[in-house]
Parts: C-alpha cells; sequence; structure tokens
C-alpha cells in the first residue's frame, strides 16, 4: 500500500484543484509553447527544441505534483522536485548555448519581420516578371537565382549586396544575370514588388543536406537560405537550363515556366494581403484549379501529348550544376 500512496496522494492533488484554475494555467502554457515554436520555426533548432520543450514540460508537471502530497508534509518526493529545481537553470543555460546560432536568426527574422503584404495583382505582376525571365534564362543555359521574402526579412542579407530599389520587371531580371556583368554570379532578393538588392551571397546548405551531390552553389545557396527562413528561391541551372524552386530546405523537381508561375502562384498566395490563408481555403482552391484543368483536358489531348516527350527529355537531362 506504501508503493501507492504517492499515487493516490497524486489524484487527490489534480481533483482538489478547481476546474477553471486548471483550465487557464494550460492555456497560458499553450500560449507560451505556440509562441517559442513559432520563435525558432523556420531554423534547425526546431525539431530539437519541440522535442526538448515537451519533456521540460513533463517534467515540470511531474515535479510539481509529485513532490508535496503525503502525509509527511509534503516531503515524500522533495528529491525529484530538487533535482529539477538544480537542472533546470542549466539545462536552459546548456540550450542557449548549444543552439546560439540558430537562436540569433531566429531573433534577427523578429527584428526585420516585413509587415507589409503585396496585393493579388501586384503578386501576379511579380510572377509574370520572374516568369519570363526565367524563361529566357532557361532556355540560353544562363544561370540564375531569386529569393522572394516574406514573412521574415531578409535585410541583412541585402545589405551585403548592391541596392538596386527598382521595380521587378523581367529585362531587369535577365540582365542582371546576363553573363559578364558584375552582378550575374550571386542571388537576386525580390521584397514585395521591388527588386531590393542584386549580388547577393546566399548562407550555403552542408553537402550532405542536398539530395544529389553533383548540386552546384546556386542550388547550395538556395537551399541553404530557405533552411534558416520562409523564403521562396528560384534557381536556374547553368549547366542544364532546369528551373527549380527551394522552399523550407527542399529542392522541387526541374518545372517549366507555365508550372513556375502555377506553382509561385500558390505558394506566394498565403501571405497576400498579410493573412495566411487556411488549409480549407487552399484545399478549395485546388479542387477549383482541379476541376478547371479537367474541363479543359479533352479539347487539348493531342497537344498535352505531343508535348510531354521533350518536356520529360529536358526534366532528364544530366548532373545539375551552377
Amino acid at each position: 500500500m506504501q508503493l501507492l500512496q504517492p499515487i493516490q496522494n497524486l489524484l487527490n492533488r489534480v481533483t482538489g484543484y478547481p476546474i477553471w484554475e486548471v483550465a487557464l494555467e494550460l492555456l497560458v502554457i499553450w500560449v507560451l509553447v505556440y509562441a517559442l515554436v513559432r520563435f525558432v520555426q523556420g531554423t534547425r533548432a526546431a525539431g530539437a527544441m519541440k522535442g526538448m520543450l515537451v519533456i521540460f514540460l513533463v517534467l515540470l508537471v511531474l515535479a510539481r505534483l509529485l513532490s508535496g502530497g503525503g502525509d509527511d508534509g509534503g516531503r515524500s518526493l522533495q528529491r525529484i522536485a530538487y533535482l529539477y529545481d538544480k537542472l533546470a537553470a542549466l539545462v536552459a543555460l546548456g540550450l542557449v548555448v548549444v543552439f546560439q546560432p540558430e537562436l540569433r536568426r531566429a531573433l534577427i527574422r523578429v527584428g526585420e519581420a516585413s509587415f507589409f503584404r503585396s496585393s493579388p495583382t501586384e503578386v501576379s505582376r511579380v510572377i509574370d516578371a520572374i516568369e519570363q525571365a526565367c524563361k529566357l534564362l532557361s532556355r540560353a543555359k544562363f544561370g540564375g537565382i531569386i529569393a522572394i521574402e516574406r514573412q521574415a526579412g531578409l535585410g541583412t542579407l541585402a545589405d551585403t549586396g548592391t541596392k538596386i530599389g527598382a521595380e521587378v520587371s523581367a529585362p531587369l531580371l535577365q540582365t542582371i544575370f546576363y553573363p559578364g556583368t558584375a552582378l550575374h554570379d550571386l542571388a537576386v532578393i525580390i521584397r514585395g514588388t521591388v527588386v531590393a538588392a542584386a549580388g547577393v551571397q546566399l548562407p550555403m546548405a552542408e553537402p550532405g543536406d542536398m539530395p544529389d551531390p553533383s548540386f552546384g552553389a546556386r542550388h547550395r545557396a538556395a537551399v541553404g537560405l530557405t533552411k534558416e527562413c520562409d523564403a521562396i528561391v528560384v534557381v536556374v541551372s547553368e549547366e542544364t537550363g532546369n528551373i527549380r524552386i527551394a522552399e523550407r530546405g527542399k529542392l522541387s523537381r526541374p518545372l517549366d515556366h507555365e508550372e513556375l508561375r502555377a506553382e509561385l502562384k500558390l505558394r506566394l498566395a498565403t501571405t497576400t494581403n498579410g493573412k495566411a490563408k487556411t488549409a480549407a481555403e487552399e484545399a478549395t482552391e485546388r479542387i477549383l484549379e482541379a476541376a478547371e484543368v479537367a474541363t479543359t483536358v479533352p479539347t487539348n489531348t493531342k497537344e498535352t501529348s505531343a508535348k510531354e516527350e521533350p518536356k520529360q527529355e529536358q526534366k532528364t537531362t544530366g548532373e545539375e550544376a551552377a
């Protein structure tokens, strides 16, 4: 019976709390956890921080509940609370030291958060310019890398390049990435409807983070940036002319210019007008788009089948390099 006494004491303590007090405490804890997760979201520390946070909260609850419920004046499991109190500060300090680079990047993202959002018309105009520019770059096999700023600001990176401050247009992007120009080797940053900077050095992903070791510097830079923030990066291979999109540290398959436009429209629509669309809204839009495509397929079956083979040959060309 003595072995079951701590469990009985725990149950008595839990049932002794007012329901509204428990609900309020759980709400506060949930808000704090959510804020911390959003704070580190998009950094390499996100996964580890989530796991450690869950363990930390479980130990906190157990330590507080198990440490004071016995007939001996609350000393039955005081050793657990004592160890927890002593180790909590050391663990918190250790987390700051271990995840210092990721926390620094998260703080930079908070400080640079972009509150301006473009209208749907402006977003469509930017997508048109990127599509037309990438179409020419791909056809001519000119390398290019375009970073599109979203919620996390890229001001610190833009400061390392050459300030442009001009409206986004296909001729401007084509001129920047034309071989021989001073800025063609590095990245362009687009903020809203403006080319904020060109000749920007982006953080590089480790070779082990790449899906294919043959990917070159542009692809590594695209993956490296999107691992650290929520930006979208469009990269054109100088070797094959293939166009890919990088987001959240992942590279898409090779895209043609029409697929590029569709993907950019889908991914950038979630930040239009400063509001993120709900999952239901996105699902509805995808269903409507699929239905629209389905109604047009029968009339264009022959044309589509004729275009499929060249498209596949382009997408399966040899190794990518920047």
